[in-house]
């Protein structure tokens, strides 16, 4: 069993989106989980569907959407005070440095983050490359184990199968729940690959196809080399 789980991504919506159900499985299992969040989703274009918030609400209206779906996953929440769509242009190390100590600081067993340039947004390559930094930083014997997700659409044909395969089905319900806690993104998203996002049988439908398992590689030197 995991001693204490620690997730890292950029924006709100990423948590539950990418890892809910294994968030959740752990959770069960009496593991601690600390979501370590980059940034408030603050220049997002979602602002509801139909619009509820602007650019000046919107990054209060992601907090609370945060609080609301990490409350539904029974996770602690950290928030980095990173700037939305930024993230890439920061210094690496600079990041990597905090990372590492919130990470000696909480002790964790398993850190969960995006595969640097496999997870389509450059915030997500960034913040996933600075946590790769900081967990190698680590002294090795208090670093952690690595999962990193991939999300592009090839990283199959480019990485190959991953190691580590959650099925979340019987999480599913309590995923969905947390992501449409993030209300102002939820729908917008949704309304790409459904016809009527106020569908909710079909958008479950949808989801749980694209959604009912989670996927992710464990880091290794190799996989380090690669990206270097």
């Amino acid at each position: 069993m995991e001693k204490h789980v620690v997730v890292i991504y950029p924006h709100p919506d990423d948590e539950s989106f990418g890892a809910a159900g294994t968030i959740s499985k752990f959770r069960e299992q009496g593991v601690p989980v600390t979501y370590l969040c980059g940034t408030l989703g603050e220049m997002g274009r979602n602002m509801g569907s139909p619009p509820f918030a602007n650019r000046e609400t919107l990054p209060e209206i992601r907090k609370q959407e945060l609080e609301a779906a990490c409350q539904v996953l029974d996770m602690d929440l950290k928030l980095l005070g990173l700037r939305d769509k930024t993230i890439e242009y920061e210094d690496r190390k600079e990041i990597a440095v905090k990372l590492k100590a919130i990470l000696e600081d909480i002790e964790p067993s398993l850190v969960i983050t995006h595969y640097p340039g496999h997870a389509v947004h450059p915030d997500h390559n960034a913040l996933g490359a600075a946590a790769v930094l900081a967990v190698e930083m680590m002294a090795a014997d208090k670093r952690p184990v690595l999962w990193t997700q991939a999300i592009t659409n090839t990283f199959v044909q480019d990485l190959g199968e991953p190691d580590v395969v959650q099925d979340i089905t019987a999480y599913f319900d309590r995923k969905i729940e947390a992501i449409f806690c993030h209300r102002s993104q939820a729908g917008g998203m949704i309304s790409k690959w459904t016809e009527n996002e106020t569908d909710e049988e079909a958008a479950k439908a949808l989801m749980r196809e694209r959604f009912g398992t989670e996927r992710f590689f464990t880091w290794t030197a190799d996989r380090a080399a690669a990206v270097e």
